[in-house]
């Protein structure tokens, strides 16, 4: 466990990642490459069916500031600088978009060995405000997260979160949607020296009295090669395998099939990233 108790968003990450991450029904190429002077350009596309997405972004450190600036096929350009440790536990974080003159933000973190507060507000004359923060230990952790619209003077999102570690096992409870839907995931680690972890989701709608539970493990058959499963109520079940060939390039194939529509065909996604 690591010091403090982190960011709001830390709180049932380790769960959602093992649930949701890497599964996907695209297939998207990432390749990297380094610039003698240091600076890395990542090229990326994703076939969405028959649409083909592709962004470039080239990524400069100098020191503690690190400069990203993104364009896309849809002629976006994001642009996020970040400030790290300005002062003991501080980060600072600029980003906007053009053509959108209404993206600009400004984003202070700060970690504390008993807090972890995030803060943003756009660069507008009616900005939205976002504050985040956690107070607590890195065992259990109490925290929330709200936007306010200044222009319309209406809170826009108000989350709160519950977290409980220990050596082995992460649980967390969340209210999300301006309390209408509750959210307790539970994350184990089975077994370190394979990887094996265990995790599960099970989220209430008020609103529609509805109720989704999913299920997933990981293990890792070599040092090099990953497998994951998840499955929920709904009768979706899912899979992936990713394979380390070289250091930092991951080749990852998952698939999903509808349980309670069979004669559908089945889901699969493909990611390739390269690194040198």
């Amino acid at each position: 466990m690591g010091k403090g108790p982190g960011l709001y968003t830390d709180i049932g990450k380790k769960a959602r990642d093992l649930l949701y991450k890497d599964y996907q029904s695209d297939h998207k190429f990432t390749i990297t490459t380094f610039s003698p002077t240091g600076v890395a350009i990542t090229s990326s596309g994703t076939k969405k069916g028959e649409l083909f997405l592709a962004d470039v972004n080239t990524q400069l450190k100098n020191k503690n500031i690190t400069t990203d600036i993104k364009v896309d096929t849809s002629s976006n350009l994001f642009t996020t600088v970040t400030v790290d440790e300005p002062a003991p536990g501080l980060k600072a974080i600029f980003s906007f978009r053009v053509p959108d003159q209404r993206s600009g933000k400004v984003e202070l973190q700060y970690l504390h060995d008993y807090a972890g507060i995030s803060t943003s507000i756009g660069l507008t004359a009616n900005p939205i405000v976002n504050f985040s923060g956690v107070i607590g230990t890195s065992a259990l952790a109490l925290g929330t997260d709200v936007s306010f619209d200044s222009k319309t003077g209406n809170f826009t999102k108000y989350n709160a979160g519950l977290s409980f570690s220990n050596v082995d096992l992460i649980a967390a409870l969340n209210l999300n949607d301006k309390g209408d839907t509750l959210s307790a995931s539970y994350y184990h680690m089975v077994n370190p020296f394979t990887s094996t972890y265990v995790g599960a989701e099970v989220t209430h709608s008020f609103s529609t009295n509805e109720n989704t539970i999913t299920v997933g493990t990981q293990h890792a058959l070599d040092p090099l090669t990953t497998v994951k499963a998840r499955a929920n109520n709904f009768g979706k079940t899912s899979a992936l395998i990713q394979h380390e060939w070289r250091p930092k390039s991951f080749f990852t194939l998952s698939g999903e099939v509808d349980t309670k529509a069979i004669e559908k065909s089945a889901k699969v996604g493909l990611a390739l990233a390269l690194k040198p």
